[in-house]
C-alpha cells in the first residue's frame, strides 16, 4: 500500500516521503497512530501544498538561526568565578550560566541549546557549541576568569 509519511518513521522515512509499505502495517498501525495517510490524489495534493508552506517556514527560522549564529560568534562572553589553586573552580560553569551571561549582552538564548558536554569546571578559554536550529550551530567563546 502506497501511504505519505506525516511524521518520522524510524527505517521507513522521514514526513512528505510517498513510501510503499505492508497492507496490514499501514492500516493496524501507521494510518490509525496518524503517522500516515494513504497516497490518494486529494492527500497528495494537500501535502504538496502543506510542504511548500513549511519549506517557507523553515527557510525563515532557518535565516533567523544564522543571524542569531553570527551575533554569538562576535559575542566576547566573561564569566568570573572563585578558583583554587591550579586554576579549578569552586563549583562550576552550567549552561544555565552561560545562558544568563548571554542574556546579560541581549542574546537570548535557551539553555537547553547549549551544548555542553559536562560543566565547565577550570579558569580559561573555552568554545561552547549552540544548536539553534537542526542545521545551524554556533560557537561562543567563553572566558572563564577569577573572580
Amino acid at each position: 500500500m502506497k501511504v505519505i509519511l506525516l511524521e518520522q518513521v524510524e527505517k521507513v522515512g522521514r514526513p512528505g516521503d510517498r513510501v510503499e509499505v505492508a497492507d496490514g502495517y499501514a492500516r493496524n498501525f501507521l494510518i490509525p497512530k496518524r503517522k500516515a495517510v494513504a497516497a490518494t490524489p486529494a492527500h497528495v495534493k494537500s501535502l504538496d501544498h502543506l510542504l511548500r508552506q513549511n519549506k517557507g517556514r523553515a527557510d525563515r527560522s532557518r535565516q533567523a538561526a544564522e543571524t542569531m549564529a553570527a551575533r554569538i560568534a562576535e559575542a566576547n562572553c566573561r564569566i568570573a568565578r572563585q578558583a583554587g589553586e591550579h586554576e579549578k573552580l569552586f563549583g562550576a560553569v552550567t549552561n544555565q550560566d552561560i545562558a544568563a551571561a548571554l542574556g546579560a549582552q541581549g542574546l537570548d538564548v535557551d539553555r537547553r541549546k547549549i551544548l555542553l558536554q559536562e560543566p565547565i569546571k577550570a579558569l580559561g578559554s573555552h568554545t561552547i557549541p549552540i544548536r539553534l536550529h537542526p542545521e545551524v550551530v554556533a560557537e561562543l567563546r567563553l572566558t572563564v576568569e577569577r573572580a
